[in-house]
């Protein structure tokens, strides 16, 4: 069965990652555009606000139910119909200025769109990659991804620059509408891939009933809550290291605008390294010695941003710092993968959602205001410390330990 299952895996992947890498790097150009756009226009930091909020709220609130979405519905349907009504979306929306109505709430409308959009997109992406990936490629192919991702987060504001600077908004908006247009085509077309088995089933429980269902899951399976647990303090502490260092930088080595691209572009390319390292090597047998050790540099690479005084040197442990994500969230990712049965995926996964997208912005609710008071150097050495403290702590749970070693072939 795993063998017919699994026997046009490479080509179905690649048709897979093709149309994501597509569709993510029109929807990239079109973001940072619309954000530098408000930015230039405005100069307001309510408004950038706004914009923020926008782009992660409706996220946040939809992950619970997207992950049953994902458990009850195809899910290449799922990302495909995503996929559609953000280019429909974008498409009304370059409509709306070409005939010269320009209201900023239109591209906050904007956001909550995208973020809707990529709520119930998330967790059928990481739900249908065990349909398409044998188990023993899933690191691999995630390590591929990320690096993929970063390449596209490395480039897109640039380009988007380079286009904003020779044709207006409107005309690319139009980028996001043709790329979404080709992703789709491509998941229509060229990915042959059946329904799961709970989609292809006649739902009988209720919604509801199924949310419960994946909570319950979550509750008597202690790895999945310790390993929550974790991740949700995690990223609290890494709030400060997220958000605060391009401030760092402007009151530690001056404004300079390009001094704030250098540190996005160093952390992008230390992304790729990682993710190719990750596809390469496959890390440790037991994936929480893994995340334990990129949780471990992490952390020392935050601490070290809150004490060197060079600023290529800063630069360089931004590297560093970029090449231990791939490390932590890939070995993540498969573990669950692996370890939570192929129904519940879509539901454990949206719960995971819900937990990266909001402790963060949790996070600068405390550290933000702190850090007018506090120097931001003493914020990332403190936090520093408590992650590598928490890192150590992940390496001798004996519960995701065990959760961590592989699942032994019968």
């Amino acid at each position: 069965m795993a063998i017919g299952h699994y026997a046009h895996w490479k080509r179905n992947i690649s048709v897979f990652l093709a149309s994501q890498t597509i569709s993510l790097f029109g929807s990239s150009i079109v973001q940072y555009a619309i954000m530098w756009y408000i930015t230039l226009t405005t100069q307001s930091g309510v408004m950038m606000t706004i914009g923020i909020l926008c782009g992660f709220v409706p996220t946040f609130l939809l992950s619970s139910f997207a992950g049953v979405w994902a458990d009850r519905y195809n899910r290449k349907m799922l990302i495909m119909l995503s996929d559609s009504a953000i280019a429909f979306a974008t498409l009304i929306l370059a409509i709306f200025f070409l005939n010269g109505y320009k209201s900023f709430w239109l591209l906050f409308l904007m956001f909550i769109i995208r973020s809707i959009g990529t709520g119930i997109q998330t967790p059928a992406v990481g739900a249908i990659l065990p349909q398409i990936v044998p188990e023993e490629q899933l690191t691999k192919v995630n390590g591929i991804n990320g690096s993929i991702q970063a390449f596209v987060m490395l480039v897109s504001p640039m380009i988007s620059a380079a286009l904003l600077g020779i044709t207006t908004l409107e005309m690319m908006f139009f980028i996001d509408v043709v790329t979404a247009a080709v992703a789709v085509a491509a998941l229509l077309f060229f990915l042959r891939i059946p329904a799961h088995k709970k989609a292809s089933e006649q739902q009988k429980a209720g919604y509801f009933d199924d949310f419960k269902e994946g909570l319950s899951y979550i509750k008597h399976h202690h790895f999945l809550k310790t390993l929550f647990a974790f991740f949700a303090i995690f990223f609290i502490l890494a709030a400060p290291v997220s958000f605060l260092t391009p401030l760092q930088v402007t009151r530690t080595f001056g404004g300079d605008v390009w001094k704030l691209s250098a540190i996005e572009m160093t952390f992008s390319i230390g992304m790729m390294i990682g993710g190719a390292v990750i596809a390469l090597w496959g890390g440790f047998t037991n994936r929480t010695y893994t995340m334990a050790l990129s949780g471990m540099l992490f952390a020392v690479c935050t601490l070290l941003l809150g004490i060197v005084p060079n600023f290529w040197i800063y630069c360089g442990i931004m590297v560093l710092a970029g090449v231990t994500m791939p490390l932590f969230n890939t070995p993540t990712t498969v573990l669950l993968q692996e370890k939570v049965e192929g129904d519940f995926l879509g539901r454990i996964f949206g719960v995971f959602n819900m937990i990266s997208t909001s402790m963060m912005p949790l996070g600068m609710l405390i550290f933000g205001p702190i850090s007018d008071f506090i120097k931001i150097e003493l914020l990332l050495i403190g936090t520093g410390i408590v992650m590598l403290m928490l890192s150590f702590m992940l390496a001798a749970n004996k519960v995701l330990i065990e959760a961590g070693k592989p699942i032994r072939k019968t």
